[in-house]
């Protein structure tokens, strides 16, 4: 059941992320959370939120530079 719990509450942070564009770091940051905390569960990660992931910190990435 746990899964499910983080794949509804991803779903929720995307669509804020959608939602309010103004808070789309915060957003991020409580994607990469989740995500880390499904690693620590050894919960397997869904593609396509891996590839998210990899994109956001791209994106961090450039915006630092």
């Amino acid at each position: 059941m746990a899964l499910e719990s983080f794949k509804a509450q991803i779903s929720l942070l995307l669509e804020e992320m959608v939602n309010q564009p103004e808070d789309a770091h915060e957003v991020q940051e409580q994607l990469r959370e989740k995500l880390r905390e499904m690693r620590a569960m050894g919960l397997p990660l869904p593609a396509d939120l891996v590839e998210l992931e990899r994109r956001l910190d791209s994106d961090l990435d450039a915006t630092e530079a």
